[in-house]
């Protein structure tokens, strides 16, 4: 198997066609560029997501910590209920010690209290065989009203298509993080680029943009970038999108970092970005509401019947790689890291 999230062709063969029993309360299950499933409990709706516990220990405790958990609750807020409850495995290696596991769940901790989350159940462990940076895994859990459920099924023609911070914000985060002050950039660059690492989470975006009007679908750009993520919110909702480039939204430090690696950022991975369909009279209150938290949005592209994904009036090419981890082996050997754990 090819490293990565898999691809839809595998999806469909292999996972798709076992999925256990059937059960009248699930709403909405395993699907291809879909980020959680949905069943019902009582009068209430659970969104439930699973992904692996991502702990890189080069960007120091705090950020490691940080990125780590906002990894495992971001596709269960997609759902537009907020995160309530997690369940986390860690599997360490042997060599992990208290001190450092300690400051890793203190951020956990202070995190999950911050969004109102209770650490419900879990496992924690050392074994032989576990190595950094996956070291488990963990399942969010948002119980809500169904009337506040976003699907990702649920996009319709007439739509318009949003996007929250543009692209590349995970890669040039990271990259600038770990090996900024090597890089042939002003100073002023290697920050902007940084100050994209604190925007590495689309919990507050998809809340927002949730409660402040009617938004019919939401997704995450994270392996393969905005482009691959285009493809799969289209997929999933059986729809046609056709986007403009020059209406992204782009942040501070991408473009100039992104091309210090030779990356294009429009395939490389971007956790915090969140592609979304709203209603045509709820656009504006979405886009105001984003602002007013400071988060960068922008209408760019419009939902029709069909299928794939148009840029600039052009099929859009799907990708099939993320380069992202080619160049954090590149800069490693180019310029090493400052690792920070005891």
């Amino acid at each position: 198997m090819d490293p990565g999230k898999v691809e839809r062709e595998f999806f469909d063969e292999h996972i798709y066609p076992r999925l256990g029993a059937a059960r009248e309360d699930v709403r909405l299950g395993p699907t291809h560029g879909a980020d959680f499933g949905v069943v019902d409990v009582g009068e209430s709706v659970v969104a439930l997501a699973t992904d692996p516990v991502f702990v890189l220990r080069e960007l120091g405790v705090e950020r490691a910590a940080w990125f780590a958990f906002h990894i495992v609750v971001s596709d269960a807020a997609l759902s537009g209920i907020p995160p309530s409850h997690l369940s986390i495995d860690l599997n360490l290696p042997p060599d992990t010690t208290t001190e450092y596991f300690g400051r890793l769940w203190e951020v956990f901790d202070r995190e999950a209290r911050e969004l109102g989350m209770a650490v419900t159940t879990g496992h924690t462990g050392t074994y032989a065989g576990c190595a950094w940076p996956t070291v488990g895994a963990a399942t969010t859990l948002a119980v809500g009203d169904p009337d506040d459920l976003v699907v990702p099924t649920g996009a319709e023609p007439g739509d318009v298509l949003v996007c929250t911070k543009g692209p590349a914000i995970e890669t040039t985060g990271l990259l600038s993080v770990l090996y900024g002050d090597a890089l042939d950039l002003p100073a002023s660059t290697v920050a902007a680029g940084r100050a994209r690492f604190e925007e590495a989470s689309p919990v507050r975006d998809a809340l927002t943009a949730a409660a402040a009007g009617p938004v019919t679908a939401m997704h995450d750009a994270t392996e393969r970038g905005v482009d691959n993520a285009l493809h799969e919110l289209a997929a999933a909702s059986g729809v046609a999108l056709d986007a403009e480039r020059e209406r992204f939204p782009v942040g501070d430090g991408v473009r100039e970092v992104c091309e210090a690696f030779d990356l294009d950022p429009w395939v490389t991975s971007s956790e915090g970005t969140v592609l979304l369909t709203v209603r045509p009279d709820g656009v504006a209150d979405v886009l105001r509401a984003l602002d007013a938290e400071g988060v960068r949005a922008g209408a760019v592209g419009e939902v029709r019947a069909g299928s794939g994904v148009t840029m600039d009036g052009e099929a859009l090419a799907k990708p099939t790689s993320d380069p992202l981890w080619e160049a954090y082996e590149r800069g490693k050997e180019r310029y090493g890291v400052q690792t920070e754990w005891p």
